[in-house]
């Protein structure tokens, strides 16, 4: 019984809340109790007659809309229109069913505005003169007409808000799918160019001179790059499925993978009060603190290197340096890739000379 009800509870979630099953349920059930509370007496053959094609015409909107929304709105618009040119009888019953035909039809992200307007102005038409019909005083055409104008205008108003949620909810993801390329592009492009020109030279050095170290160390070259690159990978693809730790910890990680591997010290330091950043942020971040102690390693090996996150008011900074005396500027994609990615990120980066040591300087807003 539990796990029916976690079902139940899991499929309302997920449902539109104005326009999806529970709503047509509880809708279904007003109409029906309009027709059940009607009284046989008043309701000539006439009437039974539209209720009885507006209440189909609902039952079709309920079990095609899924598939065919379309014709489901189609059928919602007709069942309204049945229902208002027999709305001025005595019997609530077809003034029940315009209201909720007409509320969930302009509600509803199929139909075009034009087709809302028509629709509303059909129905007016037909619920004014069924009224001057049955002979209804002129205050009740005023009442109805404007509790008609009032309903379509609340669910427009619903409906520009859920269709501004929607435009959002997209744009957001196209920004992401964005970001996966050019994360995926960064990467397999460094890398696999840089491993194009190794086998390349590699192999003219067979072919030409005939150098089997040479091409040899070609090969191990390529080998090397071919590791980095697969561990640059995971890690674009771990960032982008944000299962990558904090900011702080991941920094921690590469500081610990760079004091073992080069054999170097190297520290982290941490000022401000730390806080979740957005994961566009955390990414630039880690991949310029990876590219500048790969630069430390290159350009000043066994040197110190400090590495230290600073969270400020608004942004979040980091700074990695090390002696300079031995540093270079990285060349190539590098940095200089690093820099693109963090204007696209809204943010900046530095790299030179301070203070006789060489210092890369990140900083992101949040």
């Amino acid at each position: 019984m539990r796990e029916v009800w976690g079902r139940v509870v899991r499929l309302l979630a997920a449902d539109d809340p104005e326009t999806g099953r529970l709503v047509r349920l509880l809708l279904s059930l007003v109409l029906a109790w309009s027709l059940a509370a009607a009284e046989p007496d008043r309701v000539p053959a006439l009437l039974w007659s539209a209720l009885g094609v507006s209440m189909a015409c609902w039952l079709a909107f309920v079990l095609l809309d899924g598939r065919f929304p379309r014709v489901a709105v189609a059928a919602l618009a007709a069942g309204s229109a049945v229902a208002a040119s027999v709305s001025g009888s005595v019997e609530p019953a077809p003034t029940v069913f315009v209201f909720a035909m007409l509320l969930l039809f302009a509600a509803h992200m199929t139909p075009s505005m034009a087709a809302i307007a028509a629709v509303t102005a059909t129905d007016l038409v037909l619920m004014v003169g069924s009224l001057l019909w049955w002979e209804q005083p002129r205050s009740a055409i005023v009442v109805r007409g404007t509790v008609v104008m009032l309903t379509v205008l609340f669910a427009l108003q619903r409906r520009q808000y859920r269709q501004a949620q929607h435009d959002r909810a997209r744009a957001m993801a196209l920004d992401e799918r964005t970001r996966i390329a050019r994360e995926l592009h960064d990467v397999l492009a460094h890398s696999l160019g840089a491993l194009g020109v190794q086998l390349e030279v590699a192999e003219a050095m067979l072919t030409e001179r005939g150098d089997v170290e040479g091409a040899v160390a070609r090969v191990r070259r390529a080998r090397a790059l071919a590791r980095e690159g697969l561990v640059e990978a995971r890690s674009a693809v771990a960032a982008l499925r944000e299962d990558v730790p904090p900011l702080p910890d991941a920094l921690s990680l590469l500081v610990t993978e760079h004091r073992r591997d080069h054999e170097a010290p190297a520290e982290l330091r941490t000022t401000g009060t730390r806080r979740p950043i957005t994961p566009a942020a955390e990414v630039c971040l880690l991949r310029t603190a990876r590219e500048a102690l790969t630069n430390a390693a290159k350009h000043a090996p066994g040197e110190p290197v400090t590495v230290e996150i600073g969270y400020g008011e608004g942004a979040v900074r980091l700074v990695v340096r090390n002696p300079y005396a031995a540093a270079a500027p990285s060349s190539g994609h590098g940095l200089q890739g690093m820099r693109e990615r963090l204007a696209l990120a809204g943010g900046t980066l530095s790299a030179g000379p301070s203070g006789g040591l060489w210092e890369v300087r990140a900083e992101v807003p949040e």
